[in-house]
């Protein structure tokens, strides 16, 4: 008979108890480079975006160099042998 008004005296303080909330993350800052990776059969490709705007795609093929696509014109990229996108690694001033 303890046995039960124990085990009974312990469900209902487990019942009781506050349930684990999931952690909430802070808003995604859309100001923050994204790299985006994409595997494809023949090579892999790193998409650069910098506040949602495509700035360059760097192409690592299985078989040759490694080049950069970086968007020309509407729907066009020019081919360059290395990177041309510079990023900032400290804001001094911002307005």
């Amino acid at each position: 008979m303890k046995k039960i008004l124990i085990l009974a005296a312990l469900l209902s303080a487990f019942s009781l108890s506050p349930i684990a909330n999931a952690e909430v993350l802070p808003e995604f800052d859309n100001n923050e480079p994204v790299v985006t990776i994409r595997q494809g059969e023949k090579a892999t490709y790193y998409e650069y975006r910098i506040n949602g705007q495509l700035k360059e795609i760097k192409v690592e093929p299985v078989i040759g160099k490694t080049y950069y696509l970086v968007p020309a014109a509407e729907g066009e990229f020019s081919r360059f042998d290395n990177s041309t996108l510079m990023l900032p690694k400290w804001i001094l001033f911002s307005w």
